[in-house]
């Protein structure tokens, strides 16, 4: 039988604690402490591996492919909350879109789906790398990774969350013994930030706040916060953020 995690008391406390140490109570408030449905853009490992810790989490997920019957086999373990759909299906179906995908493939996504986008709280966790991105990298280079990522999602409430390291860090560190594994992230919507530090939270994480979509470039591939396998505290004193 597949095991299906549930929230723990401890959890949603933490979740709790989180929503209202970034801000007053609001709509968001409600949101983070309860089951998000998400969907990954992007089922290969990074997506694969992050779509899968939140499903076991008890975390509705829709895995989006434009193949998505390739993905039955991702997705057969993981109990009646996980599926695979198309990229336009999983968006519609998520209030919480996770990017994973070359980042070339992020002005084709905002050209196709940027309607569909609107509004929305997506986790970017895709990274420029010029041998396989071309020009874009040098945008990334230049703007900073977090900016550029808005100026092609234009209207989706953009996170950078979840890019600094790769999928067997994160299937092997979820929910280990304190001190947690650092994740920083950076928005400029105070909402999606919530959410966002609750599910890293819930992944089992320690949310690490580095600032807006311009600070993203701080923790971005090649800066000094990027592939930092280390605890909150550790993370603060490398990027020297006070708090």
């Amino acid at each position: 039988m597949t095991r299906i995690f549930r929230p723990s008391r401890r959890r949603l406390l933490d979740v709790l604690a989180a929503a209202l140490i970034l801000g007053p109570a609001s709509k968001a408030l409600a949101q983070v402490v309860s089951t998000l449905k998400i969907a990954t853009i992007g089922a290969g490992a990074e997506g694969g591996a992050l779509g899968t810790i939140f499903a076991r989490l008890g975390h509705p997920v829709m895995f989006s492919s434009r193949h998505p019957e390739e993905l039955k086999g991702l997705v057969s373990g993981l109990g009646q909350g996980a599926r695979a759909g198309t990229v336009a299906e999983a968006i519609a179906f998520a209030d919480v879109v996770f990017l994973a995908v070359p980042y070339g493939a992020v002005p084709q996504i905002g050209r196709d789906f940027g309607a569909a986008l609107k509004g929305k709280v997506v986790l970017d966790a895709c990274n420029a790398v010029a041998a396989r991105d071309g020009a874009i990298a040098e945008e990334v280079e230049r703007e900073g990774i977090g900016v550029t990522s808005q100026k092609y999602l234009t209207g989706a409430r953009v996170v950078r969350a979840f890019n600094t390291m790769g999928y067997t860090t994160f299937a092997r560190e979820a929910h280990r013994a304190d001190p947690k594994l650092a994740i920083p992230i950076a928005g400029d919507d105070a909402e999606a930030l919530r959410i966002a530090t609750a599910l890293v939270l819930d992944a089992g994480f320690d949310p690490v706040a580095v600032g807006k979509l311009l600070d993203a470039r701080r923790f971005q591939r090649g800066a000094p916060g990027y592939g930092q396998p280390v605890s909150a505290s550790e993370l603060r004193q490398k990027l020297s953020l006070t708090q």
